[in-house]
């Protein structure tokens, strides 16, 4: 009698164990759709907190992030049948952003700037590798018959 009340005690725990587990996958988060001028507000007061900026250089980058932001958006709606010609043409059009953008800001406010730059760039770079290599991480070999130690 003890034995059987102990052998459903352990099997008891070892399901308890198992059904425990969450097996539920996560769930991406959606992104909520944006307007340009949403974005480029979101965009304006970042900048405005990390680089101190004053009221006039505050209304110039908003502008230039509106721009931007309409661009970005036109880019997305329209056809996507020329993916490698378009791309050169935005690298040039963000490149073109960015130096809008340091016109405005003052020579510590640039240095800040390429700071949170390089930041992003490293941290894209990250994210870049850890998506590209699933399912093809670097992992020993599995040896079915071991060598015995001896």
């Amino acid at each position: 009698m003890k034995k059987a009340i102990l052998t459903i005690a352990i099997a008891v725990m070892g399901l308890t164990a198992v059904f425990a587990q969450d097996t539920t996958k996560r769930v991406s988060r959606t992104m909520p759709k944006m307007t340009a001028e949403q974005r480029a507000e979101k965009v304006t007061s970042r900048l405005e907190k990390r680089l101190s900026l004053t009221a006039d250089q505050k209304n110039k980058i908003y502008a230039i992030e509106l721009e931007n932001a309409k661009q970005m958006e036109a880019w997305r709606t329209a056809d996507k049948s020329d993916m490698k010609g378009k791309m050169k043409e935005r690298k040039v059009a963000i490149d073109e952003q960015k130096a809008k953008v340091d016109a405005v800001l003052t020579a510590d406010q640039k240095t800040k700037m390429d700071a949170f730059r390089a930041e992003a760039k490293e941290k894209g770079e990250k994210m870049r590798k850890g998506m590209g290599g699933r399912g093809k991480k670097d992992r020993a070999p599995v040896v079915s018959n071991p060598p015995a130690q001896g």
